[in-house]
């Protein structure tokens, strides 16, 4: 089979394509060859060049020839799959040799290829051919056929991600819709790649670069690696698939069904049966009892429903990109981003309540997760409701935003402070808190309270006493924004806390 494109790469996909027949086989094959021979046929091991005075050139040539007559014992990698072992080696020989082709020759490595898996490997073609992501296929050719000695779990992901590129590159348009390949599938697809990856190795930090790259940056925030990710991997994955049209990038949850709903992409409803590629969203303090509408903790991307059971892809799992099961209409569920991808179907997007918008832009000041200064005696059930009971002032904590409405804040009341508001107010009647924004390197005084290990953890390891802290770190929109240090005795503190736990 005469390989056909225009250049080594296009080449090698449309004939590798024409017997695999599954994009993803596809494109782990090619990932795994990229990563043993740059997709070279002549690539001769460099470890080898000086060993035995050859270039990829003079090698080939001399195999060829008959000049040099190691090729099969020299125990050097060769070619594209860089065969190693002497029968392999000597295999490849019979057959180019066979074929009246050189040693070097794509077509003869490629046919040659196809020949060997077919026979000596029917259990990974097989693989090959059955594959649902890369990372799936490209983890069998890594660990059962090419066998390097490095075969970690981040050569897995770097040789995963290299199928990623050509998947996204070669897999597109009526070729793709031929093979099942929509755009949904994708986006799935590229996150399964990912599986793996994990701050202790710092294999995670590829997430956080991704994110940062795109520009511009949510409200104006760069992440940085320490940061809770479970949002920016939903969002890396979206910049990796050219979708951000249709899922927003965020580096907070909150903040993300906020931009889904101004999208007109967001499914209230728990009880929703997701499609894959669609966006769910946790909130660990769920009761399990009505409709979830408190703030999320967490988010992840739908790999597959398969009757009642939701298999979700999720970064910042435990610290790692890994997978969950869950019900459908399952407690913690807050509800569901439905991206509106094109080319195939899309979940329904649910009324709910009213999208509010981000809190960026305009005239308003604070943003949510904000601690501010409640002025007034009135609070209303919906932010553009006629009246409203009254309540006291105080400080309170902004738990969402409805820009352009009348009553555009959602406040809720900081335990202690006197005030008793829960509900939209006026944004006249919301003020700075006397003292100034916090920054990095403050001194605050700390309240006393839970402390955390993470910007959104769900639980506290410890409730430290009240006493002065440093500031030496802030997440923006998280649930603990606050990172701070304890500078005497008084108190204990060192980790993440609520914004009204501080004051400088």
């Amino acid at each position: 089979m005469a390989p056909t494109g225009n250049n080594t790469e296009a080449r090698i996909w449309n004939h590798l394509k024409g017997w695999i027949l599954n994009d993803y086989g596809v494109a782990a094959l090619m990932g795994n060859l990229y990563a043993e021979s740059g997709l070279n046929p002549r690539n001769l091991q460099n470890s080898y060049e000086k060993r035995l005075s050859y270039t990829d050139d003079t090698y080939t040539a001399a195999v060829d020839s008959g000049a040099y007559s190691g090729f099969v014992r020299d125990a050097a990698g060769y070619g594209l799959a860089q065969w190693t072992y002497w029968s392999r080696k000597e295999a490849l020989l019979a057959y180019v040799k066979a074929a009246g082709a050189s040693v070097g020759d794509l077509e003869a490595q490629l046919d040659f290829l196809r020949k060997e898996l077919a026979e000596s490997y029917p259990s990974i073609l097989a693989a090959l051919k059955s594959a649902k992501s890369v990372r799936e296929a490209s983890d069998v050719i890594l660990t059962k056929y090419e066998r390097p000695a490095d075969q970690s779990e981040n050569v897995k992901i770097k040789r995963a991600g290299y199928g990623q590129t050509y998947l996204s590159k070669y897999a597109g348009g009526s070729s793709a819709g031929k093979e099942g390949e929509t755009m949904r599938q994708k986006f799935v697809s590229t996150a399964a790649s990912y599986i793996g990856c994990k701050e202790a190795d710092g294999t995670h930090r590829q997430i956080i670069d991704i994110y940062n790259g795109h520009k511009p940056l949510a409200r104006g925030y760069a992440m940085k690696y320490t940061d809770a990710w479970c949002a920016t991997f939903v969002s890396a994955m979206a910049i990796k698939c050219g979708l951000t049209d249709i899922i927003p990038t965020e580096c907070g949850c909150g903040q993300m069904i906020q931009l889904f709903q101004k999208l007109g992409a967001w499914q209230e409803n728990d009880a929703h049966v997701p499609q894959p590629g669609d966006v769910i969203f946790y909130d660990w303090d769920d009761s399990g009892v009505g409709d979830n509408t408190g703030w999320p903790d967490h988010v992840g991307i739908v790999e597959s429903v398969n009757g009642s059971d939701i298999k979700v892809i999720e970064g910042n799992m435990s610290d790692a990109v890994g997978r969950r099961t869950l019900k459908v209409n399952g407690r913690y569920i807050r509800g569901y981003g439905v991206p509106k991808f094109k080319g195939g179907s899309s979940s329904s997007a649910g009324t709910g309540t009213p999208a509010p918008a981000p809190s960026a832009g305009g005239s308003l000041a604070f943003r949510v997760g904000d601690v501010v200064q409640f002025t007034g005696s009135t609070h209303y059930a919906n932010a553009n409701a006629a009246s409203g009971p009254a309540c006291k002032p105080g400080k309170a904590k902004v738990t969402a935003i409805s820009k352009n409405s009348k009553h555009p804040y959602h406040l809720i009341a900081v335990s202690g402070s006197g005030s008793t508001v829960y509900g939209w107010v006026d944004a006249s009647t919301v003020q700075a808190i006397a003292g100034g924004a916090i920054s990095v390197g403050d001194t605050v005084q700390f309240a006393g309270g839970p402390h955390y290990t993470s910007a959104n953890a769900a639980s506290s390891s410890s409730s430290p006493k009240a006493g002065p802290a440093k500031v030496t770190a802030i997440s923006k929109g998280a649930k603990h924004p606050y990172h701070v240090v304890h500078t005497n005795g008084q108190s204990s503190v060192y980790g993440w806390v609520d914004a009204d736990r501080v004051t400088k």
